[in-house]
C-alpha cells in the first residue's frame, strides 16, 4: 500500500500560512509557505511514520481545523474551504513547535531520516533548521513563539514523548 501524506500536508501548510501571514509581497509568501511546508512534512512523517499509518489516515481523514480555528479565533468554515477538512490539528501543533524552537526542529529532521519515508532519498530542511534572514523576517509571524503557543502547546508534550531519547531496555529490566 503506497500512501500519500500530500492533501495532509498541503492544507495544514496553507492553514498555518493563513492563520500566521506573511508580512510582505510574493517572495515573502513563498519563503514562509515553504517554512511551513518543511515543518508540515517534518511533523506529518514524525506522527504518521510508517506506510501503514500514512493509508489509515488517508482512509479515516486527519479531522480538520476546527478545533484549531477556535484556538486562532478563525471565521467558521465556509463550502469554499473544504480544504480544511484534510488540516491535521497534531501535525500544525508539531509544526509549530518545529518552526519557533530549533533544537525541536533539528531532533526532528534527524529522527524522520531514519523514517519509512525518505527510504534512501535525501532530503534537506534548511528553510525549517537554518533559516537565513530574509526566512526569519518571512515566517516572522509564523516562527514567534508568543503568537503561536496556543497551537505549539495543544500536543507538544505528545511530540517531546516521540523525539524523547528512550531508555535502554538493560536498564528497565534491572
Amino acid at each position: 500500500m503506497q500512501a500519500d501524506l500530500s492533501p495532509v500536508i498541503a492544507a495544514t501548510a496553507q492553514w498555518l500560512t493563513r492563520a500566521y501571514p506573511a508580512p510582505g509581497g510574493a517572495l515573502a509568501a513563498a519563503l514562509c509557505e515553504a517554512q511551513a511546508r518543511q515543518a508540515v512534512t517534518v511533523a506529518a512523517w514524525l506522527c504518521y511514520p510508517t506506510t501503514m499509518d500514512a493509508g489509515l489516515v488517508e482512509l479515516a481523514g486527519p479531522g480538520g481545523s476546527a478545533r484549531l480555528d477556535g484556538v486562532t479565533g478563525a471565521g467558521p468554515l465556509r463550502e469554499e474551504d473544504a480544504w480544511r477538512t484534510w488540516v491535521d490539528e497534531v501535525v500544525a501543533s508539531w509544526a509549530a513547535c518545529l518552526l519557533t524552537d530549533p533544537e525541536l526542529a533539528r531532533l526532528a529532521t534527524a529522527a524522520v531520516g531514519e523514517g519509512e519515508h525518505l527510504s534512501g532519498t535525501p532530503v534537506e530542511f534548511r528553510r525549517l533548521v537554518a533559516p537565513d534572514e530574509r526566512d526569519q523576517g518571512a515566517a516572522a509571524l509564523l516562527r514567534h513563539p508568543d503568537l503561536v503557543a496556543p497551537v505549539a502547546e495543544l500536543h507538544r508534550a505528545r511530540l517531546l514523548d516521540v523525539l524523547e531519547p528512550r531508555e535502554p531496555l538493560e536498564r528497565l529490566v534491572a
